[in-house]
Formats: structure tokens, sequence, C-alpha cells
């Protein structure tokens, strides 16, 4: 009969001797022998007429060994799920001389194993947690902002023969020249379309009752001001940090001139944005622009929340780790056996890692989260409409289905999936917990902070 006895030999750090008699493995040595013996092929004998000595010589010492070590797995598996020992990773074996294992003298062998136990630990008290919830300040500008855009992009683009207003829109052609106009030969050639507006403003009255075929030579640091010179140096597939480049002449050829007419505000136009949401007046629509710029910034504020009770959780929540299991584990997990160096480099961030999945693990068992397989086609649908700019009211075609069903076949698909959606979960439980308090910001003010936050992490 095997035995295993544990004893302990650091912080959540233990050692397992599994001791092994002679009758643990010697009868399925013998029975894969024997089933050798069946199958082998060799020269001179019929199959399955092997001598049993031969056979023993031929493949014994291999077979010897294996049927030991696979005694000793089994033995070991059995103990971990007999006990419940809640370990990391798998045991390792601790120095192993194979030369004691000799097939002709069979004995009780000992072997040594460690293992690092999972820590018991008591999640961080989120709601005593001082959190802020950010209620970003929409302000009439920025509603004012969205509506001239929304009457830009579904707005029509009249053509006109002449350069009239600074609102005109022109498709150019770009050709590198020298400063009296002739082509550069093998210089850069490239269609642009800008507004009038976008040159420097003593620069405009150049372009003013210019017509279609009509040319003008530039100096880019003369034609525009930096941040509209900065986009146009790199559209031309110049160097923006190159001196010579925002001094460089080029020949602009006006190849065709509109003027963009801005949509009405018209109920025609609010029922083309909001169809059947009964906004008819110029007030009715400037409510639910609100109400939409509001749905983002609270949606932006939520993620700050979840980032905030992320850190509440990792910074606070105390836990133990096996260090000297857990390194020695790293070193020999990979292609590659790590020097102490590489181990000691990588170890932080492993154990920052290893410690938000134990945080994760605790709150979707203690808390029953769960994400069902309808869950999981909601959200691969959701992702397609995204994808293909389709609107969830869509009506369902047989080809979403069999997509979704294709989807849910392929396993990295459904494993991600599941992790990000039980994430998702986890936030939300999260959110449940704290007590934040309100804060009013400014768009700008958020912006900036959520930057210098991103910034603050990624060095």
């Amino acid at each position: 009969m095997a035995t295993i006895t544990k004893e302990n030999i650091g912080l959540l750090h233990e050692r397992l001797t599994v001791k092994l008699e002679k009758t643990d493995y010697l009868p399925s040595f013998e029975k894969a022998l024997k089933d050798y013996s069946k199958k082998a092929n060799i020269p001179g004998f019929r199959k399955g007429q092997v001598p049993a000595g031969l056979i023993k010589k031929m493949y014994g010492t291999s077979v010897f060994s294996d049927e030991v070590l696979r005694s000793v797995d089994r033995e070991l598996i059995k103990y971990l799920e007999t006990d419940k020992l809640d370990i990391f990773a798998q045991p390792l074996p601790m120095e192993i001389d194979m030369h004691q294992l000799d097939m002709n003298n069979p004995a009780d062998y000992v072997f040594h194993f460690e293992v690092g136990m999972k820590p018991e630990f008591d999640l961080a008290d989120l709601s005593k947690a001082k959190t802020i919830r950010y209620k970003v300040t929409v302000t009439d500008e920025m509603i004012n902002n969205e509506i001239e855009r929304l009457q830009n992009r579904y707005g029509n683009m009249k053509d006109l023969d002449k350069v009239d207003t600074e609102e005109n829109v022109l498709n150019v052609l770009f050709t590198q020249a020298d400063e009296n106009g002739n082509d550069i030969e093998g210089g850069i050639k490239k269609d642009n379309s800008l507004l009038v507006k976008y040159f420097k403003e003593s620069f405009r009255r150049n372009l003013i009752g210019k017509t279609i075929n009509d040319f003008i030579i530039v100096n880019l640091e003369d034609a525009f001001e930096e941040k509209e010179r900065e986009w146009i140096i790199s559209d031309l597939g110049l160097n923006k940090d190159d001196e010579t480049a925002k001094s460089g002449y080029f020949k602009i050829q006006i190849t065709k001139i509109g003027l963009l007419e801005k949509k009405e505000l018209n109920e025609e136009f609010f029922n083309q944005l909001y169809p059947n949401q009964e906004v008819k007046t110029e007030a009715d629509f400037r409510n639910k622009i609100k109400e939409q710029i509001q749905t983002y910034w609270d949606n932006q504020a939520k993620n700050q929340i979840h980032d905030q009770a992320y850190h509440e959780l990792v910074d606070h929540t105390k836990i133990q780790f096996p260090e000297g299991f857990l390194k020695k584990w790293m070193r020999t997990q990979g292609e590659q056996v790590k020097s102490d160096e590489e181990v000691e480099n990588e170890f932080p961030v492993f154990i920052n890692q290893l410690k938000w999945t134990l945080i994760t693990d605790k709150i979707v068992r203690e808390n029953n989260i769960s994400v069902q397989p309808e869950e999981l086609k909601t959200f691969a649908k959701q992702q397609l409409f995204g994808y293909m700019g389709m609107s969830a009211e869509t009506e369902e075609q047989g080809w979403v289905n069999d997509y979704i069903d294709k989807m849910m076949k392929d396993r990295k698909y459904v494993e991600d999936a599941y992790s990000r959606l039980q994430t998702q979960k986890i936030f939300e439980w999260a959110e449940t917990q704290v007590k934040p308090e309100e804060k009013e910001i400014s768009a700008e003010e958020f912006t900036k902070m959520v930057e210098e936050h991103q910034q603050h992490h990624h060095h």
C-alpha cells in the first residue's frame, strides 16, 4: 500500500513524500511486458511468440521506470482529491534519482514533491473605499458642436464654379515643386480635400475668386498654421519633425469647388435621426442630443468607478503567497529554464496577475456569478451588428443565426467572450458594493484625468 505524508517547509509550502511498495507497481509492470510481447515485431520470431526474457531485456528498463512513475502519479492525484488540497499549478518533483529504479531488484521507493498552497484571505471592503462618481457637465457648446456635426454629416454638397467663401470645400492636387512652381521630378503628388478656412487667415484671400483648374504655389509654412500643417505634412507622407518639410514648396491645383449645405433643423431631419421618438421641435432635439452626450460621459464615469474598484481590491486585499514555490515553478515552466535574474524580474507582474485571478475567483464563487450560453450568443450578435454597423432592431436573418452558431463552435472565441462577460459581471458586482460620492467635472478635466491615469500606469 502506498502512503503519502505531508510536512511544512515554508510559508504555504509543503513537501509531499510518496512511499511506493513493490505491490503498487509490479502487477502493472508485468502486464505491460505481456502486452509488449503480444505486439512486438522482432525479426526471426512470429508476432506474439517473442520470449518474455528477450522482451524484458530489450524494453524492460524503460517500461519499468514508466510504470513506477505512473503509479506515483496515480497516488498523488488520488491524495490531492481525497484531501482536497487547494494548490497552485502542479506538484513539482524534488530530485528524482532514476538510477535507483532497477527492474531486476524491485524495491520500495520514496519520492518527494513540493506544492504551493492557495491562501485563505478576505477581500478588501469596497463599501469603505473612498470612491468618486464623476458627473460630466454637458454644456451648450457641446450640444451645439454635436448638432453642427450632424448637420454637416447629413448635409448636401453643392458644386460651384468659383471660390467665394471661407466655408468652400476644395478638392485639390498637391504637387511637390520649386519656388517658381516647376514640378520636381519624382516628387510627391497627392489629392486632398480642404476647407478654405483650413488655410492661414492672412492667406485665404489668395484663394477667393479662383476657379476650377487654377493653381497657387505655396510654401507650407506661409499657407498653414502649425496644427493644420502637421496633418497635411503627414498626409503627404513627409516627416513632421523634419524642419525642411514644413518650408517645402507645393503647387496646389483646384480640381473641384463645393459648398456643404447644412441639413436644416426641421421635423423631417429629427425623424431621420430618431425615428418614432416624438422629436418634433428644436428644443426636443437639443434635449435628445444632451441625453446622448450625457449617457456617453456617464458610461465613461462608470469605467472610472470600475477602475477605482479594481485598484481598491488589488491594493488592499492582503494575500500571502508561497513565493519560494512559485519562483521555482516559474523557473521550470516554458520552453527554456529561466535564470534567477529573469525570475526576479518577472515575479512582480506575475504575482499581481495571480493576485487578481485569486480575487476574481473568490468574487465569482461567493456571488454565484455565471455566464449562460444565451448570454454568449447575445454577445456575439451585438459584436457582429457593431462590426456591420447594423442596429439591433434589424429583422433577424437566417445568416445571422448561422454565423452565431459557427462562432459558438470556435473554442477560442467562446473562451474569450466568456472571460469578457465574466469580467463585466465582476465589475457590475463591485459597482453595487462601492458608495461613491458624486463630483461635477468638465469634459476637459475628466479627459485629462483619465489620460494622466493611463500614462501613469503604462510607465
